[in-house]
């Protein structure tokens, strides 16, 4: 055991047994994967029936008849206290207990028994040495924010050396900061960068610009894995590009554990050994394999606290090839909070508009980075970051590459800014509907 799963032990998670209930899992033939899903689905729901008062109360009955009547569970429920969530038994120092990014609008805060934690860890130990990266030994490059009060600074720097990270805080990517980055890629020996998209994507612009692959001047890169945003096709390509490496995807959320991971043949491999995921409609009905619709997950482990039907916020795509054993995620489409609204009646995805925005703004290389925001029906801003503000030749496309996909007559507002603003753990959202704000 290395020093990192050692430090998982020493704070109460038993990472040893979950590696080995992983493996366990791993093994069970497919014909009987869906008695062993079916159990703990069951199991699950029959423990927080009886040991948790606020998933009691929340459900309103004693039993189901059968799955689909289970209810769904959205973050606004449990936007109350923990104590008032957690099951018997448990407690905030018998517990692991973390908080939600915010990022869809309901924050909240949440809880996981130590083996379901220990559980979380053994899937992301297992996914990455899909391409050889060790914990313990692969020094990562890590793109994320860290808490600016001391306290909350001085543990996060000390998990980095503890798991063999060195993080690149990314709430300052200016130029000058990133000049500083490349000057400690020229001195480390990093096996591979992990962190927020936009981050990384702004970094990889802005050694584009400099004309360099970044393994001319860090060799011992191997993989960058992205995580927590949208990675979008041609985002990718630059990055695989510029940092001259094979580019790995991350879906997960820190309230279940990891969700989905690109396997080495390119597919986005979804977590069914301690998760189901589902894919439902409006009605909490499931749809076909190929079907968009919200993603809705159940943490088959977690006795601390429900996770079960659990409506991310997220919307996406089972391929019409999965199974129950090895679901893949086709498409991943983005946030069902994340809806514009039209003057004619219409709701259409807001990615929407950043998808037919990014097509035509960043073609000459001059915009590093933007986002949309709807502050009216008819009225959209896009904040941009860019060495020169755009033209009006380029508004004009940037226009008529909006009405041609959406409507006409929409108001759009664009607004240069030296920098945008992240969320306070450095994400950065690419639509923003202020319409109820």
């Amino acid at each position: 055991m290395n020093l990192f799963e050692h430090t998982l032990r020493f704070k109460g998670f038993p990472i040893v047994e979950a590696k080995k209930r992983l493996k366990e899992i791993q093994q069970i033939p497919l014909d009987d994967y869906s008695a062993y899903v079916t159990k703990l689905c069951n199991d699950i729901v029959e423990y927080h029936q009886r040991e948790n008062e606020f998933y009691q109360s929340f459900t309103g009955v004693e039993s189901f008849l059968n799955w689909e009547e289970v209810p769904v569970l959205q973050k606004s429920d449990l936007q109350q206290s923990l104590a008032g969530r957690l099951s018997n038994g448990f407690n905030n120092k018998y517990a692991y207990v973390n908080k939600t990014s915010g990022s869809s609008g309901h924050p909240f805060i949440f809880a996981k028994d130590n083996f379901c934690h220990a559980l979380t860890w053994a899937e992301i130990i297992d996914r990455y040495s899909w391409y050889g990266l060790d914990l313990n030994r692969s020094l990562q490059a890590r793109f994320y924010g860290i808490p600016l009060n001391k306290k909350g600074y001085v543990k996060e720097r000390f998990k980095d050396r503890l798991s063999k990270r060195y993080r690149f805080p990314i709430f300052d990517l200016s130029e000058e900061k990133m000049e500083q980055f490349l000057k400690v890629f020229k001195r480390k020996r990093f096996t591979y960068i992990n962190g927020y998209t936009s981050a990384i994507v702004l970094f990889a612009k802005f050694l584009q610009k400099k004309n360099i692959v970044l393994t001319t001047v860090c060799p011992s890169l191997q993989y960058c894995i992205t995580t927590s945003e949208m990675l979008f096709d041609s985002d990718k390509t630059l990055l695989e590009s510029v940092l001259g490496v094979p580019v790995v995807n991350e879906y997960g959320a820190s309230e279940l554990d990891l969700i989905a991971f690109t396997h080495p043949d390119g597919k986005m491999v979804v977590n069914s050994e301690t998760l189901l995921v589902e894919i439902l409609d409006d009605q909490d009905q499931i749809v076909p394999h190929g079907t968009p619709g919200r993603i809705v997950i159940t943490s088959l482990y977690n006795r601390a606290h429900p996770m079960i039907r659990y409506d991310i916020g997220d919307t996406g795509i089972l391929h019409p090839d999965s199974t129950l054993k090895k679901p893949i995620l086709e498409k991943l489409v983005g946030r069902t909070n994340d809806v514009a609204k039209l003057p004619d009646g219409r709701s259409v995805p807001g990615l929407t508009f950043y998808y037919v925005t990014k097509s035509v703004i960043e073609d000459d290389g001059n915009v590093k980075e933007f986002v949309v925001e709807q502050t009216a029906l008819d009225t959209f801003r896009i904040l941009y970051v860019s060495e020169s503000a755009l033209t009006s030749e380029a508004i004009k496309r940037i226009e008529k590459g909006l009405y041609r996909y959406l409507e006409k007559d929409l108001t759009l507002e664009f607004e240069r800014k030296e920098q945008l603003d992240r969320s306070a753990r450095g994400k950065l959202k690419q639509f923003v509907s202020l319409l109820d704000a």
